[in-house]
């Protein structure tokens, strides 16, 4: 997916911070969300103007900022 065609980052536009395109709901909004347990049907009601491709984008975004932010060995979580 070419998530970069859905996401801004415009210093203009939340203080830079990367949002959808078109829109001012911001990529940290919409994980919140989802971490929260949110379904992406509550998502897409509570913020009309996004669409499931631009919650997919988040998505995307958010896994290969983390594949680049990890280090190649992460240590076990702890399960207590």
């Amino acid at each position: 997916m070419d998530y970069l065609a859905h996401i801004i980052r415009d210093p203009t536009i939340c203080g830079g911070e990367p949002a959808i395109k078109g829109t001012r709901v911001t990529l940290r909004t919409v994980l919140g969300s989802l971490a929260e347990g949110a379904s992406v049907d509550e998502i897409l009601a509570d913020f009309p103007t996004l669409t499931t491709e631009d919650i997919r984008a988040v998505v995307a975004f958010a896994a290969a900022s983390a594949e680049e932010d990890l280090p190649s060995s992460v240590p076990a979580l702890d399960a207590n």
